[in-house]
């Protein structure tokens, strides 16, 4: 068998069950993927079990019962390995097979019930997880094994706070492309066009010494020098200074992002800052203005003057119009996502579904983020005007935007690589901080820092695919598979905060890029649908190539709630149909009459060419 049916399904690690199970995605499977071959030489089977490279089993409890919500309880042997919680009913029945679930998943874990407890099934664990849905085991106390499973799971949950390395330095399965190489600063700057006259690409954060959080390479104004830049650095929030994310093809208006300017409550101002900005909107000949669109709600960048940042000054920034998206905080949107959480798992309340969905605010907030972009890419694509892009510190809400904006202006970040070279140039190496708001690893799970921003704008991304189903390479199945795998900790991809850290801990070296597993199988993710470049056309030419751009309706009467990722636990939420199944049926097919009609245009074309040939006539002297 193949050596990557790993990835046959998506959420090889996340099947459920058939119908108590999340795959709404892997709704035509009949058993968890992890039952099938991952290879026989990139994984072993023990007993019931199929482990990844660099798995092992760490603890076992027989005579447990899981307390499915959907149905019922379901006695079996629940296992836990360095990477995942294992349960197998002892007697299979129709409605509950395997759960899989990866212990990057967990948020915290619970013991219920004690020594005085009664009733059937009240003493146990209950793990609460990071992707909506809890999960509740019960023990029988004379067994005496929810004590040794409790801190296996702890312990292996929570590697980081256990001084423990996460499972992916540990996993090692090889792959045909290595993922790592996808995105190269150098050619994606050069795809754009840069260096040209008015930008050049500079090294001067090679050693991430002028801001620890960026990337080592920039795109910055020609004009501008590396003095300049230091300068400038002292001035914005934690040194995050305006570069270059991305340029249109004709017009050469930019987007460009940082962080909030450090004015404080007495109104401080930078020449250097000043003169800067100026640069960057010199550096577009067809306006004499620059949009600065400050993601905050006005109240909060007032506020944050008197922790010493702030907002621009229009009378400071000559011809700088600042304009506020009212995007609320991390702490709002986590907020949100509870509310949302409570009505989606573990029971749906049929007559408060609507109002519960209101009251959380969550697409009310993807409303917010959809319309903040489309402003942006209003200002670049019918204005040509530059637009400088921040909010706080620039690594939160400012890559919702400019990643949008982007996704909506340029065709190639439509297509599966080129989404994929999106992640990694504006979330990745900008410096979201990952490790921070998903918590990889990390026991703390009521932390402040937590919060859903990257999710949040992979369902904005969703949003877009609902109302441009032609204009995507890849389906929702691929962003499904990418928020699974942001929590999992099975590859290196969304580990630590900064391209700095992950430099130091040497990630490309030591752990699998998710990328080689998503491109081991691409036609797994691809749109029967998408008529537009594909990821094989070269780069330069798709960027040449007349931009189709989207405009989405950012309106709460078009805006969706995300059943196929939000209440795929419920199977009563789940699409029915084998969806994903007919879709690569569909892929298969138009490929196969591509090139039957590839055959066809060569047969008529030969029989033209034939047809225009002279007859050959006969010699006289051999007549």
């Amino acid at each position: 068998m193949d050596k990557h049916n790993s990835s046959e399904l998506l959420n090889s690690d996340f099947s459920l069950s058939k119908n108590a199970s999340s795959d709404s995605l892997d709704s035509d499977s009949k058993s968890s993927s992890l039952n099938s071959k991952h290879g026989q030489d990139s994984s072993q089977l023990l007993g019931d079990i199929q482990l990844l490279d660099g798995e092992k089993v760490m603890g076992v409890a027989r005579d447990v019962t899981y307390l499915c919500p959907y149905s019922g309880p379901s006695r079996g042997v629940l296992k836990v390995t360095n990477y995942q919680l294992h349960f197998r009913p002892t007697e299979a029945t129709s409605l509950q097979t395997t759960l899989s679930v990866p212990l990057g998943v967990v948020s915290r874990i619970e013991k219920v019930g004690g020594a005085s407890s009664k009733g059937e099934n009240s003493y146990g664990i209950e793990v609460f997880c990071k992707d909506m849905r809890n999960l509740r085991f019960a023990h029988k106390q004379e067994n005496h094994s929810r004590r040794g499973i409790f801190e296996k799971l702890q312990q292996l949950a929570f590697p980081l706070s256990h001084r423990l390395p996460l499972f992916a330095f540990s996993y090692s399965e090889s792959f045909p492309e290595d993922g790592w190489h996808v995105f190269e600063p150098i050619a994606e700057l050069r795809r754009m066009g840069v260096n040209n006259d008015m930008w050049r690409i500079t090294r001067i954060n090679d050693k991430y010494e002028i801001c620890d959080s960026y990337p080592s390479i920039w795109a910055v104004p020609a004009a501008a020098n590396d003095d300049l830049l230091r300068s400038v650095a002292a001035f914005r929030s934690r040194g995050r200074i305006p570069v270059l994310a991305w340029i249109h093809p004709s017009s050469q208006a930019t987007i460009t992002r940082c962080s909030q300017p450090l004015v404080g409550v007495s109104g401080k101002r930078s020449r250097e800052d000043e003169r800067y900005i100026q640069l960057i909107m010199d550096a577009n000949a067809q306006a004499h203005k620059l949009f600065i669109m400050d993601a905050r709600p006005s109240a909060n960048a007032i506020a944050n003057k008197a922790k010493g940042g702030g907002y621009e000054s229009e009378d400071a920034y000559q011809n700088a119009e600042l304009v506020f998206l009212d995007i609320h905080n991390i702490h709002v949107m986590r907020e949100s996502l509870r509310k949302l959480k409570e009505l989606c798992f573990p029971q749906i309340d049929q007559t408060r579904w609507f109002s519960g969905i209101e009251a959380s605010c969550w697409l009310k907030h993807i409303k917010c983020i959809l319309a903040g972009a489309v402003r942006i890419v209003d200002k670049v694509e019918n204005h040509k005007t530059s637009v400088l892009v921040h909010c706080s510190d620039g690594w939160d809400r400012t890559a919702q935007l400019t990643a949008l904006a982007m996704l909506m202006l340029d065709p190639y970040y439509r297509t599966l690589r080129g989404f994929q070279v999106l992640i990694e140039k504006e979330w990745l190496a900008f410096g979201h901080k990952f490790q921070l708001r998903i918590g990889h690893g990390d026991e703390r799970h009521s932390d402040a820092d937590r919060s859903p921003v990257f999710v949040q704008w992979v369902d904005c991304v969703w949003q877009l695919q609902q109302q441009f189903p032609t204009a995507f390479e890849f389906t929702e199945r691929l962003l499904i598979t990418i928020v699974d795998h942001l929590y999992s900790c099975r590859f290196g991809t969304f580990l630590f905060n900064t391209e700095r850290e992950r430099v130091k801990e040497e990630v490309k070296n030591k752990t699998v890029s998710l990328w080689s597993y998503i491109n081991s199988r691409q036609d797994l993710y691809l749109n029967p649908l998408y008529w537009g470049p594909s990821s094989g056309v070269g780069a330069q030419a798709q960027y040449s190539r007349p931009q189709i751009v989207l405009v989405p309706v950012a309106s709460l009467r078009i805006i969706k709630l995300w059943k196929a990722l939000y209440c795929r636990w419920n199977p009563t939420m789940r699409q029915q149909d084998p969806i994903y199944q007919r879709t690569r049926e569909l892929v298969a097919l138009r490929a196969q009459l591509e090139a039957a009609a590839a055959a066809a245009a060569g047969d008529h074309a030969a029989r033209h060419r034939l047809a225009l040939t002279p007859p050959r006539v006969a010699s006289p002297h051999h007549v």
